[in-house]
């Protein structure tokens, strides 16, 4: 199947499905089900692009196990959170616009979008038609594990730092929380320069790279940190802006000193 057609597949079904999980919010008064149907979509749409491919066998086999495994421990992460209630997130959102439901579909929508257009590295992936070597698989799982291992250690620093009563209404500085902002975001970022080495050879390589460039922006400068750490400051205040100030934003790196107690492993 050309690589068109599997993106089309992939946009129609997405449609369908984020629709479905906008009618389940209307319902529930939880929008977080839109992160878990976005992680388990990707997952389902690089099994589907690997199986429909065209290209060689090895690096359709390697994205349909290694993109699958990481969106599935993501949509279990995410969806596991949906019972504690509405993510600070969207209940700012709900009452920015006054529950205005249109305004909800068009978020849903927009991320059944954002399926496609992270989809482009797996067809890239998918129409490789240079068996893999062992070293350029070797090297996509080493970036795999190192991706996958840093952001399940750093949710679950994040959830045992929000199970403590002592550090209600105080900022993680646990662990890798300790030399970045966002190491759950790194380690996601880092997680899309696997389908750049499994494309090498492709003729659709280039498209590979949209991954880890259009990861970047829209975690730094459009979906992810500006809408965290807006709802942090909203929640957390002056001791958040100390973080701010002695945490390095993005990529891992020493801390600030700073006359503040914080809180270490």
């Amino acid at each position: 199947m050309s690589a068109s057609a599997q993106l089309l597949i992939v946009a129609v079904v997405m449609l369908a499905v984020m629709t479905a999980g906008w009618a389940w919010q209307r319902r529930s008064r939880n929008a977080g089900i839109v992160d878990a149907l976005w992680a388990g979509g990707l997952g389902a749409a690089a099994i589907f692009i690997a199986v429909t491919g065209q290209g060689a066998g090895a690096p359709r086999l390697a994205l349909a196990c290694l993109a699958g495994a990481w969106a599935l421990r993501l949509a279990v992460h995410i969806a596991a959170r949906l019972p504690a209630g509405e993510d600070g997130r969207y209940r700012y959102l709900r009452a920015h616009w006054q529950g205005h439901q249109g305004k909800f579909l068009g978020l849903f929508l927009a991320q059944a979008l954002l399926v496609v257009i992270f989809s482009l590295p797996f067809a890239a992936v998918a129409a490789n038609p240079a068996p893999a070597m062992a070293g350029t698989i070797g090297v996509a799982v080493l970036i795999w594990l190192v991706a996958v291992v840093g952001e399940g250690v750093a949710d679950r620093q994040l959830a045992a730092h929000r199970a403590d009563p002592a550090m209600r209404g105080r900022t993680c500085r646990r662990g890798l929380w300790r030399y970045s902002r966002h190491p759950n975001y790194f380690f996601e970022w880092l997680h899309w320069f696997v389908y750049p080495v499994l494309a090498l050879g492709s003729p659709l390589d280039w498209l590979a790279w949209s991954g880890p460039v259009l990861m970047y922006v829209f975690l730094n400068w459009l979906s992810g940190i500006p809408y965290t750490e807006a709802q942090a400051l909203r929640s957390r205040g002056e001791d958040y802006r100390d973080y701010q100030r002695r945490t390095p934003r993005f990529f891992p790196g020493p801390p600030k000193a700073s006359s503040r107690t914080t809180e270490t492993l």
